[in-house]
Formats: structure tokens, sequence, C-alpha cells
């Protein structure tokens, strides 16, 4: 029975839907429906009850999640060890991050980490908004620069600064001339966020925690230039960190602060169980840096816009 099979029942199980299913697994629909039937022969097991209307769990099926969710995990979390194992016998370490990595403390951490391990190759990939893990949850980073929060089971979170929110507008938007704004006139707003599937980090850059109901227009993008590009156009504004005003690059894009919004963390973070030791050195690293360039964590804590 192959991993992948469980892997499929697990998104099948959580859609209840296959056609949704095969949308999230990037498989033909009729694939799934063969692979779900040939685990239910393997199984000797009826795992979905359908109907022209709906998909249903069977006992059956609910017995076998639980035990197909652990296993996956179980396995994942093997061949992560694995991979990063075999990486650190190689002396490569891959580095995760969001957009701007730590910013303007990002030179300096690597700078030291080579200073302490010069032997070590230090691969370093940018990911999309669509992945706030940065590359740890699919196990292709070791170690990686995220913003919190984000859903990162397993994982261990040291914060390296936090920034104030800003709003970012086109140039003819009512803000794009003000010094400052407040959460409730941005909740107006048509807003753009990342479109990816954890909950958490979605709902802080369109600040649910202030909303009795949700936007009234929402626009997903998957990259920073999706994002400056529809907020240049007027379609939608964004909620982002004070440090897009210096990384923006944008000639139409405004960014307002607003004053009375929670404050977005940057973290290195790692896996909480037996860590890759470079990535360890790479924690090690980059605090050493946060506590010695105080004056440049304020400066990019207290940045003037």
């Amino acid at each position: 029975m192959h991993v992948r099979k469980l892997r499929q029942f697990i998104v099948v199980a959580e859609e209840l839907h296959f056609s949704r299913a095969a949308a999230r697994l990037y498989v033909a629909q009729q694939a799934l429906s063969r692979q779900v039937k040939e685990l239910e022969e393997e199984l000797g097991a009826t795992l979905f009850r359908r109907s022209t209307r709906s998909v249903e769990l069977t006992a059956a099926g609910r017995a076998l999640l639980e035990g197909a969710r652990a296993t996956v995990e179980a396995w994942d979390r093997a061949v992560a060890r694995t991979t990063s194992a075999a990486r650190a016998e190689q002396g490569v370490l891959r580095v995760g991050s969001c957009p701007a990595a730590a910013l303007e403390l990002t030179s300096p951490i690597l700078r030291e980490l080579e200073e302490r391990l010069p032997d070590v190759e230090v691969e370093m990939r940018e990911h999309l908004l669509t992945d706030p893990s940065a590359g740890l949850l699919d196990h292709s980073a070791d170690i990686a620069f995220v913003r919190v929060p984000a859903t990162l089971p397993r994982m261990e979170v040291v914060p390296l600064f936090t920034e104030p929110l800003v709003v970012s507008v086109a140039t003819g938007h009512r803000f794009a001339e003000r010094d400052r704004g407040s959460v409730a006139e941005v909740l107006d707003e048509p807003i753009t966020v990342s479109r990816t599937e954890d909950a958490a980090y979605r709902a802080f850059w369109q600040l649910t925690g202030f909303r009795d109901k949700a936007p009234a227009v929402l626009l997903d993008h998957t990259s920073v230039i999706e994002e400056g590009i529809l907020v240049a156009s007027g379609r939608a504004v964004s909620v982002t960190v004070a440090a897009a005003a210096r990384y923006g690059g944008h000639p139409d894009l405004r960014f307002v602060p607003i004053v009375d919004a929670p404050r977005s963390t940057l973290a290195v973070a790692l896996p909480a169980e037996e860590p890759s030791p470079l990535a360890r050195a790479f924690v090690d690293a980059a605090v050493t840096v946060r506590d010695r360039e105080a004056g440049l964590v304020a400066a990019i804590e207290d940045p003037e816009l």
C-alpha cells in the first residue's frame, strides 16, 4: 500500500467531494476515483458512501482516516530527518525564506554563519506567499525565515524582530496622501491576500480578528509582484509590513501606517524534533546577530515612513 494512496484518501476525506479533491491533488478525477477504489479493494472495505449528491465517510473510512494521518505524518517526519541528515553530511544547508528574508539582518546572519562554518554550502530559496512555511512543511528547506502567525506544526520558532503594519494603496487612492490610518478604515476596502491554505496566515493579513463578517471584496494573489499589480491598478488594497515601503519598488504604490494594527513577527523556524546540526548552527548565528545588531533591529522595528 503506497503512502501516495493514503494521501489521496485523506484529501478526499477532507473534501468529501472527488472533484475538489482532484483539483487539490492536481490529478484527474477519474484517476483519483480509481486510486480510491484500489485502496478499498486492498483493504477489503468500503471507505466512502457515494451518491449523486454527496460523498460520506463510512465507519471503516472514519477508522482509517485517523491512522492514515498518523502514518503519513510519521513517514514525512522520517523522510525529513533522512534528507536533512544527508544534506548535513554533505555540508549543505537549505534555507527557505519568505519574500525579503530577514530584511537588513539577512546578510549579517549569512556572514556570521560563514565565519563559523566556512565549509558549509548555504542554498537559499525564496518561496511564494502561498507557502508561509517557506519550504519547511514539504521538507524542501532545513530551516526558514518565516512570517508569523502561520501554521507551523512541530516547528521551533525563534523570533528575530517585529514590524508595524501598513496598508498599501494606489497613488490615486483616498489614503495615498495620509500619514496614518486605522484598522476600521481599512476594513471597508477591497483587500488582496495570499492564496494559501494556511487559515491563520490569511486571517492575520486580512484583519479577520477585527471583522464582524468577511470582506466585501477579497482578491487572491500568489506573490509580492501579483500583490503589487492588484494594488497599483486600484482593484484592492493590501495589508503588509513597513519594510514593503523600502523593498516594494513600485512607483504607483503608497504605504500608510495602520496605527492600531498588531505587529508582524519575522522569525527563524526549524523542525522541533531532531533538527539538522547545521540548522541549529544557523539559529545560533541568527540570534547572535539579532542581539549584537541592536541598532539595526531598532531601525527595522520603528522605521521612518
